[in-house]
């Protein structure tokens, strides 16, 4: 995202290794997921999703349909969407050689260059030249840590290349290979901001009939971005939560968020994270105490012990056992109710994950 003409940005890049609760565990947020949970496929409807609303003071359950989010909010919220665009950066090719290669872009950095993930039978070596489709090619020109710097050499735009020849780059648990129902149902129907490599799943329930409907309400709608990366389906590898190294993901809060966050507060309405992603953008720019209008770099890590400040109430899909969004949402809502609630959750067969239903957490 670039910055507004005329608006104050602050450049901000955060980390957060005090924000953690030393008597946590990695394996404290495991739990046994039946496969046949995991969605495959999203739903012929967007809005058709099941929604499980939990108290965030008491703990109590009650199962709903996703529908039922209209009633929920009330008009004096705020609800804050991400608005980030999903790549199709998965890109197929060969080395000269002849090995079949997997480039998943992480980031990119100019109109020939990109820092990407390269799975081949071989580790690619600086200078080895990638065949693509339809005649394009890249080489590798560096390695940092598990991602690769990348030349694109036909001299053509990155971001062009991605569109003629890029696949969406479905995550790891979905066991299918993309295909043209993936490049409008993984990706949000208010995305904007190109740059993501995974999508901000709570916002795929929305359909165009729900945004209307909400505005028909009178509940007021803002808009942060944050670039989903592909480190957010790395596991935790270690036990200790203070030693895992956070994967770092761009955000932009713009200031009329800023200012739209300050309104609700002064009406007496909630701020309502869309998502994970929505709560990393908001905290990330409230790490000064005090909400502020900002893009950079982000890598905080919440977990039990966070002290919240931007955020209110949360929409969220279900997450990866051990993963940082499960931590995230233990935080918001309590570690035990949280595990309970995902208990009750396979229990009623939710659908779990980025195509699955949604948790709706608030007072």
């Amino acid at each position: 995202m670039t910055p507004i003409k005329g608006e104050f940005f602050v450049l901000v890049s955060y980390s957060s290794k005090l924000l953690l609760s030393p008597a946590m565990k990695k394996t404290d947020f495991n739990y046994d997921l039946p496969s046949a949970l995991i969605a495959q496929r999203p739903l012929p409807e967007r809005s058709a999703s099941r929604l499980l609303c939990m108290n965030s003071n008491t703990g109590q359950l009650a199962d709903r349909q996703f529908t039922d989010f209209i009633e929920l909010i009330h008009k004096d919220d705020l609800l804050v969407f991400n608005n980030t665009q999903v790549m199709p950066a998965r890109l197929f090719g060969s080395k000269i050689s002849g090995g079949k290669v997997e480039i998943l872009i992480e980031r990119i950095i100019d109109d020939r260059h990109a820092i990407a993930h390269v799975k081949a039978s071989k580790s690619p070596k600086p200078g080895t030249l990638i065949k693509l489709d339809r005649g394009y090619c890249c080489e590798v020109q560096g390695r940092a840590d598990d991602l690769f710097h990348l030349e694109f050499k036909n001299g053509d735009d990155v971001r062009r290349i991605l569109g003629q020849i890029g696949h969406i780059p479905l995550p790891p648990y979905i066991t299918r290979t993309d295909d043209e129902t993936d490049l409008t149902r993984y990706q949000t129907v208010f995305a904007k901001e190109a740059g993501a490599v995974a999508a901000p799943t709570a916002g795929l329930h929305f359909d165009q009939a729900m945004m209307e409907a909400i505005q028909a309400k009178g509940v007021a709608m803002a808009f942060v971005t944050l670039h989903v990366g592909s480190g957010t389906f790395q596991p935790v590898r270690v036990e200790n939560l203070d030693e895992h190294i956070m994967h770092k993901e761009y955000f932009a809060l713009p200031p009329a968020t800023a200012k739209a966050v300050k309104h609700a507060r002064e009406r007496g309405g909630r701020v309502v994270a869309i998502g994970t992603t929505a709560v990393r953008a908001l905290e990330s720019a409230s790490k000064s105490g005090t909400l502020e209008p900002g893009f950079g770099d982000t890598d905080l890590f919440i977990t039990p012990g966070y002290q919240f400040k931007s955020v209110d109430a949360l929409l969220t899909n279900f997450h990866l056992p051990e993963s940082t969004l499960l931590m995230l949402v233990a935080a918001f809502a309590g570690y035990q109710p949280i595990m309970d609630a995902y208990q009750h959750a396979i229990r009623q067969s939710y659908r779990f994950f980025s195509y699955g239903d949604a948790m709706f957490l608030s007072d």
